[in-house]
């Protein structure tokens, strides 16, 4: 065949090459996801304040400073957000290795070996009757020793590996924020926990009193039976109820040990006392919690923006996994000594050797894998999706739920203290009617048995309140910035 027959065919076979290569790729509709809905109402009832909580850092919200020193000390030490903070690590070197993938890849090696092929084949036949050095005959078992380097490069010509390291990249800033979420747990339950170890301190103080003045009406009923105005049943039944209170300080006690060691846990430390000031209970601070507007819950939740991440990386994998449909470039070069043995292996420019090439190669058959993981990675999106809706849902619905409870546990406070005002003052009359013969041992038990049970149930309600308006900072977002930290 001429040169001019060859040069005439060459953009033929070009053409016929490329038409090949594109058939290997079918057409893809690219399949869309429904647009997120996430249309937020524009405030919370009636309040329409943006001032916000979560403005405020959490050694701020927390005054108290034994509360302060217990979230540091667990910001610094809690064993869960170690492992949170290996695995962004992780997701860190995720991201090296994506780059890496469409970079130049370049290795330096060696290789030594020892042939001998047989003298009746084509390769046997030439080394037999090539003579390399006049008067010397080449040896019946060659060595093969080679030095160089070697380098590869795949081209990224459709973005499917830099795709994939921008959605390794938002993966790694999701792992953030995924852990910034337990941070807002973590310094929520700490919380929690300390205003629940104050509340069991203050029934104790509560049982402690109420085992005094039952002590006293016990003694009071046996008196009155040795001055017959009684029965013995008045004072089985007084030290009945006695025993009933010194008994329960036990159980409060329990309580307030595995309290604290569930604290203590939480701050990766073994059980210890903790810190904590004693009869202030009471003055603590209920007041309500700013939740500014709505659309900040999209800013200020960690989990909201670790979802969103998810969601911009789940439409970078399904980019990625269309272009594996596509052909792709690659280049291939070698440069080095190549010979026989150590002595000749030396000598340039005989022993050099170098190559070089480029191959392009697309899917042709057996393309079940690929439209696999493509269809995968577009389910993927679409769960994405959903589960960025249903964060936003819930986080909506978190911070409604404690401005509600805030709001109700308010009133029932106030009403719970009237009674407690109102049953103080019973027993006192009961007393009074029972020592005058007017009332009997049961009115005033029951008066006793009812006040103590209206107190408890008042701390109990204090005691949520206080947890309704830590949870409703962690619901707004508060806690997981840098103390000091105005964003």
């Amino acid at each position: 065949m001429s040169d001019r027959t060859r040069n005439r065919l060459r953009p033929v076979a070009w053409a016929l090459l490329c038409a090949a290569l594109s058939a290997c790729a079918p057409t893809l509709q690219q399949v869309r996801p429904r647009s997120v809905q996430t249309q937020l109402p524009s405030s919370w009832g009636d309040t329409s304040d943006s001032t916000n909580a979560v403005d405020t850092s959490w050694s701020d919200f927390f005054a108290d400073e034994d509360l302060a020193a217990l979230i540091r000390e667990a910001l610094e030490n809690n064993r869960e957000l170690g492992i949170l903070q290996q695995e962004v690590f992780i997701s860190n070197a995720e991201i090296l290795a994506r780059r890496g993938e469409y970079l130049p890849s370049v290795g330096v090696g060696g290789y030594a070996g020892m042939e001998k092929v047989g003298l009746y084949t084509s390769q046997g036949a030439s080394d037999a009757s090539t003579e390399i050095e006049p008067g010397r005959e080449v040896p019946e078992a060659l060595g093969d020793l080679q030095l160089g380097f070697r380098a590869s490069w795949e081209i990224d010509i459709w973005k499917r590996m830099r795709n994939a390291t921008k959605a390794a990249r938002l993966r790694y800033l999701a792992s953030i924020d995924g852990r910034n979420f337990v941070v807002t747990q973590l310094v929520a339950e700490i919380a929690s926990s300390w205003y629940e170890l104050m509340a069991l301190d203050a029934q104790l103080e509560v049982v402690d009193v109420n085992i005094g003045l039952m002590q006293e009406a016990f003694e009071g009923v046996k008196v009155q039976k040795e001055a017959a105005r009684t029965t013995e049943l008045g004072v089985q039944r007084i030290e009945a109820e006695l025993l009933k209170n010194q008994a329960r300080r036990f159980e409060i006690r329990q309580r307030i040990v595995e309290t604290e060691n569930r604290i203590n846990f939480l701050c990766g430390r073994f059980p210890q006392p903790v810190a904590r000031p004693k009869g202030t209970f009471a003055t603590l601070s209920t007041g309500p919690v700013a939740p500014g507007m709505p659309t900040q819950l999209l800013e200020n939740r960690p989990d909201v923006h670790a979802a969103e991440l998810e969601l911009e990386a789940a439409k970078l994998d399904v980019k990625s996994a269309r272009a594996l449909f596509y052909p792709s470039l690659a280049f291939d070069a070698e440069l080095g000594l190549q010979a026989f043995s150590l002595q000749k292996l030396a000598k340039t420019p005989e022993s050099l050797l170098w190559s070089a090439g480029a191959g392009l190669l697309a899917p042709l058959v057996n393309r079940a894998e690929i439209r696999a993981t493509y269809a995968s990675a577009n389910a993927r999106q679409m769960a994405a999706v959903l589960a960025y809706e249903q964060t936003v849902l819930n986080a909506y619905r978190e911070v409604a739920n404690q401005l509600a409870m805030i709001e109700n546990l308010g009133s029932a406070y106030e009403l719970k203290q009237r009674q407690v005002d109102r049953l103080d003052e019973a027993i006192e009359t009961s007393g009074n009617l029972f020592r005058s013969a007017r009332a009997d041992y049961l009115e005033v038990l029951t008066t006793r048995r009812d006040a103590l049970e209206s107190q408890m149930e008042l701390i109990e309600t204090k005691q949520m309140q206080l947890a309704a308006k830590v949870n409703a900072y962690q619901a707004l977002g508060g806690a997981w910035r840098q103390p000091g930290a105005n964003e």
